[in-house]
Formats: structure tokens, sequence, C-alpha cells
């Protein structure tokens, strides 16, 4: 491992640098981007591009670098990683070189047998991860900023070292270097179409409450999915910059992969393995901002009273206990926080921590393999939930509800859910939102809920005058 200390930029900023250097090329940008400053949660960034190696399935077959992998998908991806195992440095941000990129929900068919969806409209794999050998690590916290190189794919010493110094020197320079100006196409709003309308919504939560009423569940999550076409010359990165900038979030990120870009700014975090300690922070529970202090207290404080988003919030961390304790050391599954309130630009939410210790003999693809996709976007029991959504829902989720995030060169990981997120494919996007239906839930409030959730991303789309 290779380090160099450069001053630190806005991780954004040093992205737009990145994304410039080759004009009309791709680079495989990555961008994992703690928007929404804290401690913990929010205290890293990464950025990369230029991977070596790429990682895709689709239709249960494995491909690196385009070629077939023989063996289940996380079997293949666990041989992909293996040449280039390598320990963390000390003293470095956690993630140092490695994987990065997503789990669409719709792999879940993949490790459980559920029900497959009606539709698809093939915009996402089931897995895609590119390999990073060269990182720039931000530690918000501290203030700094740390290019990190690993020189693979080169595994030969000496090759290894010179690879490292020269990618060290092209990024430093390119990072150094004046950030490109654009100017983005106006767009002053987008036709979003949904594949629910009020009235259909309302029946889904009707069909989901008998659904509970018969037995079936506990919960389910049922979400619309939008659609808007694109205008000529659409700008995607310039539209994540204005979205990190509306809706902050401690797990944004934007990704460049096979024509399809990933804009994201979600606050949960779906996995994270640091040596064998587990931690997954399921969100439910949501209630709108208001602009009056003293109105968003007051709807804060309710949330944090409300009976009916207490109870649904419990019993997603009780499946969550139990999909920890399937792959976590016997007594090791602990629920730290419950049912804490966090806050962000347009909504506050109700989560909850729960963690464990990884067993032995097991890594982060086990983890993930015993886990997804998470249970705050599903329902209890699980796989009902999932059969019950694909059946009411029709489409397939893809991306959404998914994973995105990085599986280090040593093991660890790190995930968020796929929520608050937009894919763009050059000519349309696609966004999708939704919330957890109980016996006590009101149809309209479902709905207003579902809109709420998506209002800061679909306003992050205009940039012009009267927008």
């Amino acid at each position: 491992m290779w380090c160099r200390s450069v001053p630190s930029l806005d991780p954004a900023a040093a992205a737009a640098r990145l994304r410039g250097k080759r004009p009309g090329q791709k680079s495989g940008l990555a961008l994992l981007d703690s928007a929404m400053r804290h401690d913990t949660l929010g205290r890293h960034s990464y950025l990369a591009a230029d991977p070596f190696g790429s990682f895709r399935v689709r239709g249960g077959q494995a491909l690196w670098n385009g070629a077939p992998v023989s063996g289940a998908p996380l079997d293949a991806l666990r041989t992909v990683l293996a040449p280039y195992r390598t320990e963390p440095a000390p003293g470095l941000p956690p993630f140092q070189g490695g994987a990065i990129g997503y789990v669409a929900y719709d792999f879940g068919a993949n490790l459980e047998r559920v029900a497959p969806p009606a539709r698809r409209a093939g915009l996402s794999h089931d897995l895609a991860f590119d390999l990073y050998a060269t990182i720039v690590a931000f530690d918000h916290r501290a203030g700094t900023c740390h290019l990190i190189a690993t020189g693979f794919p080169e595994t030969d010493g000496s090759a290894r070292t010179r690879k490292a110094a020269s990618d060290l020197d092209a990024l430093e320079a390119t990072l150094a270097g004046p950030e490109p100006t654009t100017e983005a196409a106006p767009v002053r709003s987008l036709a979003w179409h949904s594949n629910f309308t009020a009235e259909t919504y309302a029946r889904a939560v009707e069909q989901v409450r008998d659904y509970i009423r018969a037995g079936d569940i506990y919960q389910a999550n049922i979400a619309q999915r939008f659609e808007a076409a694109l205008p000529p010359g659409f700008d995607a990165f310039a539209f994540y910059r204005r979205l990190r900038a509306r809706n902050p979030a401690p797990f944004a990120a934007y990704l460049e992969l096979d024509g399809l870009t990933v804009a994201s700014s979600s606050p949960e975090r779906f996995l994270r393995l640091d040596g064998r300690q587990v931690e997954t922070r399921p969100i439910k529970g949501t209630a709108p901002r208001s602009a009056d202090p003293a109105e968003d207290r007051a709807r804060a404080e309710a949330l944090v009273a409300n009976a009916k988003e207490r109870a649904e919030n419990v019993m997603i961390v009780d499946l969550l206990r139990n999909d920890l304790s399937r792959i976590c050391a016997p007594h090791s599954v602990a629920v730290p926080t419950l049912c804490g309130l966090e806050t962000y630009a347009g909504v506050h939410h109700l989560v909850s921590a729960v963690a464990g210790t990884l067993r032995e003999g097991a890594d982060g693809l086990d983890l993930l393999a015993a886990t997804f996709p998470g249970g705050s976007i599903t329902g209890a029991p699980k796989l009902r939930a999932m059969d019950i959504i694909t059946e009411i829902e029709g489409d397939a989720r893809e991306l959404y509800c998914g994973a995105i995030g990085w599986i280090g060169f040593d093991g660890s990981l790190d995930t968020s859910i796929a929520i608050r997120t937009v894919l763009m494919d050059g000519s349309c996007a696609v966004l999708q939102a939704g919330g957890g239906v109980t016996l006590l839930s009101d149809p309209e409030a479902e709905y207003r809920e579902t809109l709420t959730k998506a209002e800061r991303v679909f306003s992050a789309f205009a940039n012009g005058e009267g927008a």
C-alpha cells in the first residue's frame, strides 16, 4: 500500500476534475459521498476512476472483464477478488482500494426462492462492481485527503511499486488542476409518470392489510416507480451536485457504469463489516420537515411518540436480528440503538442500529448472502413480503432497495440501501419511493409519505428559470 497526503478538496469538485480529464471517454467514475457530514456515519468519502476490471452479473451469469466466470455469483466475485487480497494500512480511512458498485434488489432471487416480477426494464445488472487500484479518501472529521494506491493489477513486487508511484503522480496532477467548467442545458421540470395513482396506491395498501389480516405477513414495503424522459444534453453529474446540495445524506453516491448513471442520496446504511464487527441501521418511521422551527420540533417529537411507526421499526429490528444471527457468532447480536431520531433536509426518520460479530470462517460476501435484501425495504416475514411486493408492484425494482457501496481488498465492506436513488441511461430517469405498510396504515398518509420522500429528488432535476 502506498499513500500520499494532498490538500483536501470538496469531493464533488474532486470528482469533476477526474471526470473531466478525458472528455467524451468513459472514466468509470465512482464517488461514495458523505454529503451530510457526521462524525461517524458521514466521516469519510471515497472517489475513484479508471477501474482495472469490471465484474457483472445478469441472469445468474458472472462476467469478469466480459469473460464468463464459473460458479454462483458471489463465489465468482470472491474468486475475482482473491488475487488482490491486502491488509489495511493503519491510520488511513477504512476503504483503501477494492470494488465499488451495487447489488440490485432483484439479486435476491439468486439467494432465495421468490416470485419473479412481471416486468423488468433491464436498466441495471443484478451485480455491478468495478475494481479500483487507486482511491482518493477524504476524512471530513480530520479535514484530510489521502491518495491511496495498491499498484494492482500488477502483482509482481517491483512492477507493482512502479505502477503505484505512477498512479499517485497522475492522480495528484489531475486533482491539482483546474476544475472543468460546463454549461448545463436548462431544465425547468420533467414530466414524471408513476405506475400508481393515488387511488391504485390506496388499493395496494388495502391489499397488504388484507394479507396482514389473513396472517400472511406483519408488514410490507410498497413503492411507486416514477419515470421521466431526459432532455438532450442532460448533465447527470450536474444533477447529482444539485441533489447533494438539496438533499444531503451520509451515504450519497454517484456511479458511472456501462452507460448507466446512478445518483443516490441515501440516508440508510445496509451493512458495514469492520474486521469482524457487523452493523446494520434500518430506517422505519418518517415525518416531513417544517420550515417553522417550533412545528418542526413538534413533528419530530410526534414521530418519536408514534406507536405505529415505532412498532414498524421494532418489527424490522427483530427481522434483522434474525438475519444477523444466521451469520454472526452466537449471542453476539445486539441492538445498541432502538428507534433513535435522525433528521435530514426534508424528513425526520426513526433509525435503529443492530450489531453483531461475524462468525469465524465467514466473510463479507457470506454476510451479504445471509441478509440481502435489507429487511427495512421488504417486510416481515421477509420472503413472503417479497412475493407480495412483486405481486402488487408488478415492475422489477432493479437497483432500487438493493445496496450501493464498497468491498475492500482486505475483506471489509460498507453499503447503503439504494433509496432516494435515480437511475439514468441517457434518455430516461427512474426514481422509486415507498413506505412500510402495517395494519394501522392509513392509505392516504402512506401515499403522501412516498411523495415526501421523492420531492427533494424531483426538485434537484430543475435548474432553469422558474424551476
